[in-house]
């Protein structure tokens, strides 16, 4: 499915007063009914790395019928952790407690895909039983600070060790391996997490990767891991099943390009011949200065040159707004657009935009972290559009 088939259909329909948003959309063998994606959001609530049973109402009430749904990002292994009570699917213990979750969601009409990842050297080596975190280099993430598993420390992060090229296979393995225990846990497909400083992209990015080895130095060698695990995830469960996330023009956990966009040129055209589902890609709107203090930062980046390149479905992430997702849907742009804190705050966003209607506010201290005493609270406590009403 070619970008521009999917420009011209958001033009026509919105022509005839659909909204771009809610103009329906074919993504490979799943039928969109709208375009208001929801992003993998890392909420910690998932004990010991397994997702709770309050996670299958969290999804659940954030599900609609003919949406997508990506899940937060999910451990591949337990050498991928870095983040206290983020969920994992390396173990079946793990990929059983998904399947309530996966059921909740495709019992409201939603399609769900697991966003699969490994957060290499954004660690600490109090997750890896005192042993350096995996890297594809042995730099240390200076800015920022990790919290330990505990869920209540802040620790500078550790010194990552770099990953041996003949361990390389590892962890290609994990990523595969994973994308197997998705689809048994029910999932519809995977999202292979490539962005925002984590293992992949600490390969990508020439800050990150000084590696001297056939996994560094070219644009060619610091993509070579990136289109490994591409490859081995497509030949396991079909490339249907298969997104893929990249941020070349965000820095985060001290993670930058020195030419962004040949950056994402590159995997835009290295991606082309995998057919995936779709590409994921986070506006070049915002930087990042620490754990909890996002900025937006306006930048003449685009993501133009990227859109026009790859071949498939694009779709984005990154300070969208109703107006600004519908915009860069009409313009053809993207194909669909990535809602994250919005979701958060509004479990029926996609009817809040459709009809109009005011959002709740979001309460970002609540983002991170894990109220044992109340789980519910700023995860599954925000009301709808009609509780609100009833209330009123």
């Amino acid at each position: 499915m070619g970008h521009g088939a999917q420009g011209s259909t958001a033009a026509v329909e919105n022509g005839n007063g659909k909204m771009p948003l809610f103009t329906p959309m074919e993504l490979g063998p799943f039928k969109l009914n709208h375009r208001v994606i929801m992003a993998p959001l890392t909420r910690c609530r998932s004990t010991g790395y397994v997702p709770q049973e309050i996670a299958a109402v969290y999804y659940g009430q954030r599900a609609s019928p003919g949406g997508l749904v990506i899940a937060e990002a999910t451990g591949i292994s337990e050498s991928a952790q870095g983040f206290p009570n983020a969920p994992g699917i390396w173990s079946k213990e793990q990929v059983e407690a998904w399947k309530p979750v996966v059921k909740a969601v495709h019992d409201k009409g939603a399609i769900f895909f697991c966003q699969i990842w490994h957060v290499g050297r954004v660690s600490h080596t109090a997750y890896h039983n005192g042993a350096a975190p995996p890297s594809s280099t042995a730099q240390r993430v200076i800015n920022g600070q990790v919290t330990l598993p505990d869920g209540e420390t802040a620790a500078d992060f550790s010194t990552p060790r770099a990953i041996d090229t003949s361990e390389v296979a590892q962890y290609v393995e994990y990523f595969r391996t994973a994308a197997r225990n998705a689809i048994e846990a029910g999932f519809d497909g995977v999202e292979i997490h490539g962005a925002h400083g984590y293992l992949i992209e600490q390969f990508l990015k020439d800050s990150v990767n000084d590696r001297t080895d056939k996994y560094g130095g070219s644009l060619s060698n610091r993509s070579r891991f990136m289109e490994e695990v591409v490859e081995a995830v497509v030949k396991e469960v079909g490339a249907e099943r298969v997104g893929m996330r990249i941020s070349p023009f965000t820095t985060i956990w001290d993670a930058s390009d020195s030419d962004p966009s040949a950056l994402g040129l590159h995997i835009a055209n290295t991606l082309n011949k995998y057919n995936l589902l779709y590409l994921h890609v986070i506006e070049p709107r915002f930087t990042f200065a620490g754990a909890d203090d996002f900025g937006l930062l306006e930048t003449e980046n685009s993501l133009w040159p990227i859109r026009r390149a790859y071949e498939g479905t694009f779709i984005a992430a990154g300070g969208f707004t109703r107006e600004s997702g519908n915009d860069a849907i009409a313009s053809g742009r993207v194909d669909a657009i990535v809602y994250g804190r919005y979701f958060i705050s509004n479990p029926d966003l996609p009817k809040r935009f459709e009809l109009g209607a005011p959002l709740n506010k979001y309460n970002r201290e609540t983002f991170y972290n894990y109220p044992k005493e109340n789980p519910s609270f700023g995860y599954t406590d925000y009301p709808t559009l009609d509780e609100t009403t009833e209330t009123k």
